[in-house]
């Protein structure tokens, strides 16, 4: 693995799975935690500038979800919703006894981090664009399903040229590889950085099959003609699978900084990820119209979300990173930090 000077890696076994664990060399590791969870189609390497710069009378721990950077790659029941990644982090946090933490997690890492809260004491949470708590696709504002099967969600809308790049570990700037799909939608246009490489082989770690990245299937008379499967990472985020909008009746509500950058091209108001807004904007041919298959509204489902939170005695900040992508820490490392330093130590 591509390690930064001052990153190490460890393999800490629990009774769920081996999973990889990045810390910071030399740290404290009796110190307040701070955990990092990845999102889709990535890894715990994300993280490294991140963990570097966080405040060093914490320890940082990045944790590898199954079937994604070393971690051992194990089946992932979507009918659990994101529960399978959000137990595996449990099981490292009690093996390396650091109790309650503070939580970082980005995109899907985002869903794992409010369904690990739901079931466990936290700290404090960081959503770094995160899946909305009504999960990806097939949902109305107010987090109602738009079919009974979901729709064009789950593990039929991943692109299979990007599938198989991913298993044929293609490192080209192809459009459909790893490195063309960071460059378009991971972040925003003009992002320029030396470590893309690494990036890239977190990409390209993700395993892939019917029981990881993308997953299933089934078979729907609805337009578009498929719907969320039971198996695999995307149907994970599947609404009828994936809700966690309860963390507004928490009886202990860690406070949530919500940080976003308003140029992300995968969650958002108008994802090119959504197959219903792909559909709208004729991408996807035979659109049914907006009652039958709205585009989801990702953001303002998540403010919705959030303003019941705090009205319901929590409180959450959200941080818009002006020209930012879907990956705000890596666009403007230093803005991240200093919010995400800000949250931890308040």
């Amino acid at each position: 693995m591509p390690l930064f000077p001052g990153i190490e890696a460890r393999t800490v076994a629990t009774p769920r799975l081996a999973a990889n664990v990045l810390t910071r060399t030399g740290q404290d590791d009796s110190a307040p935690a701070i955990v990092f969870v990845h999102g889709n189609v990535s890894s715990s390497l994300f993280w490294q500038d991140v963990m570097l710069a966080a405040p060093a009378d914490h320890s940082v721990w990045a944790i590898d979800l199954r079937g994604f950077g070393d971690s051992e790659t194990k089946p992932v029941d979507a009918t659990r919703g994101l529960r399978d990644f959000s137990d595996d982090v449990a099981s490292v946090i009690d093996e390396l006894g650091l109790g309650a933490v503070h939580l970082v997690g980005w995109s899907m890492g985002g869903g794992v981090v409010m369904q690990y809260a739901l079931d466990h004491p936290v700290l404090s949470l960081t959503l770094q664009a995160p899946v909305s708590p009504y999960g990806f696709g097939g949902t109305r504002l107010d987090g109602t399903r738009v079919t009974d099967d979901d729709a064009g969600v789950g593990g039929g809308g991943a692109n299979p040229d990007f599938v198989a790049s991913i298993a044929a570990r293609d490192t080209s700037d192809n459009a459909l590889a790893s490195r063309g799909v960071f460059r378009s939608a991971y972040v925003s246009g003009g992002y320029t950085t030396g470590t893309e490489d690494t990036w890239v082989e977190s990409m390209l770690s993700t395993k892939t099959g019917t029981d990881n990245y993308p997953g299933d299937a089934a078979a729907s008379a609805n337009w578009p003609g498929f719907a969320a499967g039971e198996h695999g990472v995307l149907n994970t985020m599947a609404p009828k699978y994936f809700d966690v909008s309860g963390i507004v009746d928490l009886a202990d509500k860690p406070a949530i900084l919500w940080i976003r950058g308003d140029a992300d091209a995968i969650v958002s108001d108008a994802s090119y990820f959504d197959i219903n807004f792909l559909g709208q904007v004729g991408v996807i041919p035979g659109w049914p119209g907006e009652e039958a298959a709205p585009a989801q509204q990702m953001i303002q489902q998540t403010r919705a979300v959030l303003d019941r939170y705090a009205a319901n005695g929590g409180s959450y900040r959200e941080v818009v990173f002006e020209g930012a992508g879907h990956s705000p820490h890596l666009e403007d490392p230093q803005r991240f930090v200093a919010e995400l330093v800000a949250h931890v130590t308040r």
